[in-house]
């Protein structure tokens, strides 16, 4: 097992943006757990395909507490440039429960989110949707490198064509939610 995830990390180090496919497919398979990668064919990849895949593969490797719900719901705030890679999610499920994707437009919605993604339009309300959030059972992703470090658990950044991710490990454990020691060890940085 050590050796699938030394693997796995010089993989993830080195991989290009034609290989994330690759990459999501190990992710997947070294963990047991179902990876998403969209049926086209790698080249084509674009990056809001890609953090699509690295979305539902956070998903994938998080623990809620007392899960029960009928739905699982993904939100997503603020202009993203997702379209309708996003909503390919809809077809996918969380511990055997389907995903909806929901676009909020009102702080009030949040509640009822398992799964937040700020997009890099909405970093000046980053702060209060936070705080709003601060304890409650909710993966908070953003679509910029500075978050983690202002309390959103998982952040993607693009670097030399690269998807890169950071998770702020306090937070998540203050809001009750696990997120594999597998995601863990591929992040570039975990903040304690």
């Amino acid at each position: 097992m050590k050796l699938v995830n030394l693997a796995m990390r010089t993989l993830f180090r080195f991989i290009t943006k034609p290989n994330y496919v690759v990459l999501l497919m190990l992710l997947g398979l070294a963990s047991g757990a179902p990876a998403y990668a969209p049926p086209v064919m790698a080249a084509e990849l674009d990056e809001y395909r890609v953090k699509t895949a690295f979305i539902y593969n956070f998903l994938a490797f998080t623990q809620w507490p007392d899960w029960n719900e009928q739905t699982f719901n993904m939100c997503v705030y603020g202009t993203e440039h997702f379209g309708r890679e996003i909503d390919a999610l809809q077809e996918k499920t969380i511990n055997d429960t389907p995903i909806r994707i929901i676009r909020i437009v009102q702080l009030d919605e949040l509640k009822r989110c398992q799964a937040f993604f700020f997009s890099q339009s909405a970093q000046m309300q980053l702060s209060a949707m936070l705080e709003f959030l601060q304890g409650a059972p909710v993966l908070t992703i953003a679509d910029s490198a500075n978050a983690a470090s202002m309390g959103a658990m998982i952040t993607m950044h693009l670097d030399q064509n690269r998807v890169k991710f950071e998770i702020n490990l306090k937070s998540a454990r203050d809001a009750q939610l696990m997120i594999s020691s597998r995601l863990l060890q591929l992040a570039t940085q975990v903040h304690q």
